[in-house]
């Protein structure tokens, strides 16, 4: 964490963050007006979240929201609809705001409710993955917007995409569920630490297991392919040499 470290000064941190967004922006411009239209309000959700909502209330819905509106970017730059794309950043919105709301007594310890919360959102966006109640796109071309060339209706997962996705649902739900119980049954700090780190690196299996839910086989086992550099990570993060985060 070069910030609080200080590694990096405040006004050179400024001014990165002053100068990244304006690129951003015009290569969201260059992938067309929908991703634009995304980009903007992604970009000031982001700089809401540093400047002013972190540290409220309001904190962990505004990272969900950022969250949300990055999955709904890259839909609309890579020319599919953002409205196919919604259940998918709904999903992986929620899963944000329990983890971040977890972090926020990760130092301090204490909450019970968090991580309780945080393993009820688990059990049921898995069951929402795994039992068609939420209707994706089968691929990138059933993906675009009515109307849109290559547009197609949603189509229902084969027997090894669902059993694909039902596989990583769990992985899913075994990375984030048992340090989130830990947490709730003694919400100490170092239990409550591993619950941030562990619901983290939920986000890999828990998007791979939307790519198979949505008909990308291919996709899903690349995304999938990430965790272990996760658990990586983390054992480095527990020797101080990285951030989890």
């Amino acid at each position: 964490r070069p910030r609080p470290s200080g590694r990096i000064r405040p006004a050179a941190a400024l001014a990165a963050a002053g100068a990244l967004p304006g690129p951003g922006l015009a290569l969201a411009a260059g992938a067309g007006r929908p991703a634009l239209a995304v980009a903007a309000p992604l970009a000031a959700t982001v700089w809401a979240y540093d400047l002013a909502l972190k540290h409220t209330p309001a904190g962990p819905a505004a990272m969900a929201a950022a969250r949300g509106l990055d999955l709904l970017l890259g839909a609309a730059a890579a020319g599919g609809g953002t409205r196919a794309a919604l259940p998918s950043a709904a999903l992986l919105g929620s899963h944000t705001l329990a983890v971040t709301a977890v972090s926020r007594r990760e130092t301090t310890g204490g909450s019970v409710l968090a991580p309780l919360a945080a393993l009820a959102t688990t059990g049921t966006l898995t069951r929402l993955v795994t039992d068609g109640r939420i209707r994706l796109p089968a691929g990138r071309r059933a993906a675009a917007a009515p109307g849109l060339p290559g547009s197609t209706p949603a189509a229902r997962p084969s027997r090894t995409t669902g059993a694909l996705t039902t596989a990583l649902a769990a992985a899913y739900a075994a990375t984030a569920a048992r340090p989130y119980l830990h947490a709730t049954l003694n919400p100490s700090p170092p239990l409550t630490q591993r619950a941030v780190g562990g619901g983290i690196r939920a986000t890999v299996p828990l998007q791979a297991a939307l790519a198979a839910r949505s008909g990308a086989p291919v996709t899903s086992l690349l995304v999938a392919a990430l965790a272990p550099a996760g658990r990586m990570f983390a054992r480095r993060a527990g020797m101080r040499k990285v951030s989890i985060t």
